[in-house]
């Protein structure tokens, strides 16, 4: 019996391992944290270990099931607590191995900081059913398990959130890393040098600041909106805080583009993310909020299947 409960042990593990990085990224993409993620799936592990794995027909579809349930009620608790939020709320910084988005244009987008927000403005049914059925194109019938909805309503659902999200994503350009990486670079030089007017050249003339500090670190509580009033804001924490402190600037890949990592004292104190379009950066968004930026000391894995 104990050699058929080790065995059983070990299948459980085996199955649940190789779909770690697809249910992660299915639990990123309806939460935007990376550290709720982990906390859902060491949860949700527990609970599969106790399946009979001789009922489950489908591993795929039964855990990616399991883990959508439990994202779903971390999020709708948490939209609860939202109210109380100081200054704008962003997704945290995902901090990746690899650049294992860079050659899925789907993945890509779908994790990106610019996705994320658009989401953030979903309902939590909402996003689950947008996340499940166009990111990972699960079948209506099992997204309707997933979330306990009717396939019918699943559908009305998929219908809302499809074209909530086309209606907020004219903004942004699908996810192109190389352009990213060579207007990160640019903006790197400009912002060493000082150089302004090469700053401005880089910025969308709408371009827009958007800081997330949760009222722990210093940060503008309101989006800056408009290029001059984005470079100033860039120059000052990029520029003027280096000879006035031990900032340390790197390059990290977050979210399937590159991005910016502040640091002081080996302290990360803040990840900048940048969206650009057409060849200029239209978003910044500054993540500064020390909770958010726990997950920055892990990397993840993502994948789509």
């Amino acid at each position: 019996m104990s050699t058929s409960r080790d065995t059983s042990t070990v299948e459980h593990a085996e199955r649940f391992t190789l779909l770690r990085p697809l249910l992660f990224t299915i639990v990123y993409e309806i939460l935007g944290s990376a550290t709720e993620a982990d906390d859902v799936l060491q949860d949700g592990y527990l609970r599969w270990s106790q399946v009979d794995l001789s009922e489950v027909r489908d591993t795929k579809s039964y855990l990616a099931r399991l883990v959508t349930r439990q994202a779903l009620n971390a999020l709708r608790a948490r939209s609860r607590r939202r109210e109380d939020y100081v200054g704008p709320w962003l997704p945290e910084p995902l901090l990746l191995d690899e650049r294992d988005a860079a050659s899925d244009a789907v993945l890509a987008e779908s994790v990106s900081m610019a996705m994320l927000v658009v989401l953030e403005t979903l309902t939590p049914d909402e996003r689950a059913v947008f996340v499940l059925h166009e990111v990972f194109g699960f079948e209506l019938q099992e997204i309707a398990a997933a979330v306990g909805k009717s396939a019918a309503a699943v559908r009305q659902t998929a219908h809302r959130a499809r074209r909530h999200v086309q209606s907020r994503r004219k903004r942004f350009a699908p996810v192109d890393a190389a352009e990213t990486e060579r207007i990160t670079e640019r903006f790197m030089a400009a912002t060493a040098t000082g150089d302004l007017e090469g700053l401005l050249d880089l910025l969308a003339p709408d371009a827009v600041w958007t800081a997330d500090s949760g009222g722990k670190a210093t940060a503008s509580r309101k989006p800056l909106v408009g290029a001059e009033r984005v470079a100033a804001a860039v120059l000052d924490i990029f520029h003027k805080r280096r000879f006035t402190s031990d900032l340390r600037i790197a390059t990290v890949n977050c979210n399937g583009a590159p991005a910016i990592a502040a640091y002081v004292e080996d302290r990360l104190e803040g990840v900048f993310l940048l969206v650009t379009a057409a060849g200029k950066i239209t978003d910044f968004y500054a993540i500064r909020n020390p909770d958010k930026l726990h997950a920055m000391a892990d990397t993840h894995r993502i994948s789509r299947r």
